[in-house]
């Protein structure tokens, strides 16, 4: 496998999964599987009781950004839809605490890593120097990372 050589992005992610759906690392692993990846596409994958499930190692590239993968560690949150599939920021607290935890830890190994969420990484179609909701791909993780990290609370978004 090929390895990281310098980690830019620390990027959160959502696991497209209605809040009654529990997975974690072997299940995303064998979804990934069943989509040709050679291995879980995350770094990281926290469950909705909070629990932090190492997937790939730190060291090797994932497959969990396009265009950003050889430059990132993808963490995912267990969630991120309603049970209609549509787009909802339905994270447990839990799952938040092992974020706030979790980063920190890993913004340390890597300090010039910017944090931020998989939406925040699409591009800047009308290239006015910064991504706006009618540009994400995806809403992943369904909520503002950056603006979560500044202390406000996650706002609950269905789209």
């Amino acid at each position: 496998m090929t390895k990281i050589k310098n980690v830019k992005h620390l990027v959160v992610h959502c696991a497209a999964t209605p809040p009654s759906r529990d997975i974690g690392v072997a299940e995303i692993r064998a979804m990934h599987k069943q989509r040709g990846f050679n291995d879980v596409g995350y770094h990281y994958v926290i469950r909705r009781d909070g629990r932090i499930e190492k997937g790939r190692a730190d060291t090797v590239i994932g497959a969990h950004v396009s265009g950003f993968n050889a430059t990132s560690l993808g963490i995912c949150m267990v969630g991120g839809i309603n049970a209609k599939g549509w787009s909802e920021q339905n994270f447990t607290p839990a799952q938040f605490e092992a974020l706030r935890g979790l980063l920190p830890k890993l913004k340390a190994a890597h300090p010039d890593a910017e944090i931020l969420g998989h939406r925040d990484l699409s591009p800047d179609t009308n290239r006015d120097g910064k991504v706006s909701r009618n540009e994400w791909l995806k809403d992943c993780p369904c909520f503002d990372v950056r603006d979560w990290l500044a202390g406000n609370p996650p706002q609950f978004q269905v789209r």
